[in-house]
């Protein structure tokens, strides 16, 4: 599965800096290593079958091609992404951090270097300031060096690898499948038999991949379908229920609760605030998301605490 972020910057080769809003954001991947420094709202993260609670002013890092998944707490979250191309700095592409959290491995002294050298990027990136690919790259080499050298890391061999490569391809294709099945009925089975595999092999597989069972991530995908139908203006919630794969107006309510905390009903009834100028919302089966111009960003990383 090829990852794509949106990006509303200018945007170097190897290196995207963007603002990022997250009401949710399903399971995905992509070859980058991605940095992420919590703003404002709290971000549950699941990355296979841990989960962990991110607070503001907290950073997390992902390893290229490690499985994540984001979700708001009490209201959407906002953090800055870095995300990097392993060859911008040279590193091995076998190289992978052991753990999301760098600030268990860092001193007080070691975390306020780490978060000036990020924001000195940031600005250089979008202040456009002169030579500023020169600036990004300087700081950020330093940066990931100071982590990389205090967090437990590790060399996936070739083996693993190719394994984390088939792994990834199935959850892909599971993806896929859900994608243009969940309107009707739809057996795992279905999706064993065309991999291939058994289906106790597979619940396997989607419940260490996903930390849920198959028909939950089904709903999760239906609720996110009624949630996107209900933004695009459909106000009949029976309509809602029936052309998001749900065929008992019940059954799709408390699935809906279960993951939004209200009803279809009162999430349709929200205040909603229009969009301020330079922003972008992308809103689809996977995410819930809002992206910002270099104004809006410019204003955001103002907002960063110092130190």
């Amino acid at each position: 599965m090829k990852e794509l972020e949106i990006v509303r910057h200018v945007q170097m080769d190897g290196l995207s800096l963007f603002f990022d809003t997250v009401d949710y954001r399903t399971p995905h991947f992509h070859a980058e290593w991605e940095l992420i420094w919590i703003l404002e709202g709290e971000l549950s993260v699941t990355c296979g079958s841990e989960n962990a609670l991110a607070r503001p002013g907290q950073l997390l890092l992902f390893s290229p091609q490690q499985n994540h998944e984001f979700h708001k707490t009490e209201r959407p979250c906002t953090f800055l992404c870095v995300q990097i191309q392993p060859g911008l700095f040279q590193m091995p592409d076998s190289l992978r951090a052991n753990s999301i959290f760098p600030e268990a491995y860092l001193t007080a002294e070691e975390l306020s270097l780490l978060k000036s050298r990020i924001r000195r990027a940031a600005e250089a990136y979008l202040e456009r300031q002169e030579q500023y690919p020169l600036m990004c790259i300087g700081e950020l080499a330093l940066g990931f060096h100071l982590l990389l050298n205090r967090m437990p890391c590790r060399t996936v061999t070739p083996e693993e690898a190719a394994s984390n490569d088939r792994r990834n391809a199935r959850l892909a294709a599971l993806i896929r499948f859900v994608d243009e099945n969940y309107m009707h009925k739809i057996r795992l089975a279905d999706f064993a038999q065309a991999q291939g595999v058994s289906l106790s092999y597979l619940s396997h597989f989607i419940k260490d991949a996903l930390n849920q069972n198959f028909q939950d991530y089904v709903n999760s995908v239906r609720v996110n379908a009624a949630c996107q139908r209900i933004a695009e203006g459909e106000s009949k919630m029976l309509n809602v229920c029936l052309e998001s794969g749900f065929s008992d107006y019940r059954y799709f309510s408390r699935a809906f609760k279960r993951q939004f905390g209200m009803t279809p009903e009162q999430y349709s009834r929200r205040p909603r605030k229009p969009e301020a100028a330079g922003t972008v919302v992308r809103h689809s089966l996977h995410s819930l998301e809002r992206f910002y111009d270099r104004e809006q960003s410019l204003t955001l990383l103002k907002q960063l605490p110092e130190d």
